[in-house]
């Protein structure tokens, strides 16, 4: 059956059809949805098969899934991760939400979401309204990863119908969020004592 497409506007995202994302992601359901960057592909932690799947259609190890996860806020942190020390964590709070992948250490819960040995996680809060409160509604982080495009010139795909075509056959449900960015987050790695940029994206870091 094919995909849902669900139109959410970011001002101000109607809540009935937010919840009816969340009910589809409870039940095991994989979603396309916008961020502050780049459009992105996730289900929610507690659905393995539906990660597997993700994992398996993009190609990753399944023993070290390019994968992240999803926060709503900071006070979810400390459930998944481990944080240094107290500058990364300011760094941390100074650029969420944002369009930044914060690289840290993970805890002894993270390993057994990607039923591997997983020891650092990739972590984001986007500023993008539609998908935090997703995941407030969800009560639980998304896994999440970004929809790249084949094409050799565009790496990422921008509107939202062409993203459907390419994927009603794969998600449930695909949301409408407007045109994407097309430059992925910033990722910084907060393993050592000291932050290190890794990718330069969208984001710039105070």
């Amino acid at each position: 059956m094919a995909a849902q497409f669900i139109r959410l506007y970011e001002e101000n995202p109607n809540e009935r059809h937010i919840r009816q994302v969340v009910d589809v992601l409870k039940q095991g359901g994989i979603i396309i949805y916008p961020t502050d960057s780049v459009y992105a592909i996730g289900c929610s932690v507690e659905t393995n098969k539906a990660m597997e799947k993700i994992a398996a259609h993009k190609g990753f190890d399944p023993k070290r899934p390019d994968m992240s996860l999803i926060f709503h806020d900071l006070s979810q942190l400390a459930q998944y991760t481990i944080v240094r020390n107290n500058n990364i964590f300011k760094l941390i709070k100074r650029n969420t939400p944002g369009p930044f992948t914060f690289i840290v250490q993970a805890n002894n819960q993270t390993p057994k979401l990607f039923r591997n040995k997983k020891r650092t996680v990739g972590i984001r809060i986007p500023s993008n309204k539609i998908v935090l409160e997703l995941v407030r509604e969800l009560g639980t982080p998304l896994i999440t990863t970004s929809v790249h495009d084949p094409d050799e010139i565009i790496e990422y795909t921008t509107d939202p119908e062409l993203i459907y075509e390419k994927y009603r056959d794969f998600a449930d449900i695909v949301i409408d969020g407007g045109f994407g960015n097309n430059e992925p987050t910033t990722v910084i790695d907060c393993t050592a004592d000291e932050p290190v940029i890794i990718r330069e994206g969208i984001g710039i870091p105070e």
